[in-house]
């Protein structure tokens, strides 16, 4: 089984976005032109925060709901720290300008 991968996204009004993906950057893409979520296409451009790893996509879900509910002030720790319990912080090339 491929493994999954949730992510925390920084919209252009400071707000954060959490979701899952199998394909971090292909979805980074699709939220960055408007297409991934009504939520972002409405605050783009957008800006991954951080990408986390997990073993499989029932994982990935769990892991979003539980980030989803904690406060802003945790989000933010998480996008500037270690990752969650069960997860491997991923690493993503930025793209140039």
């Amino acid at each position: 089984m491929a493994p999954a991968f949730v992510y925390l996204l920084r919209c252009s009004d400071g707000s954060l976005y959490c979701g899952w993906t199998a394909d971090v950057a292909k979805r980074l893409a699709a939220h960055t032109a408007g297409r991934a979520s009504r939520y972002t296409a409405s605050r783009a451009p957008v800006a991954l925060a951080a990408a986390w790893e997990v073993p499989t996509r029932t994982d990935a879900r769990r892991l979003e709901a539980r980030i989803k509910r904690l406060p802003r002030a945790r989000k933010l720790a998480l996008a500037g720290g270690a990752p969650p319990a069960g997860a491997t912080a991923v690493r993503l090339p930025v793209p140039a300008p």
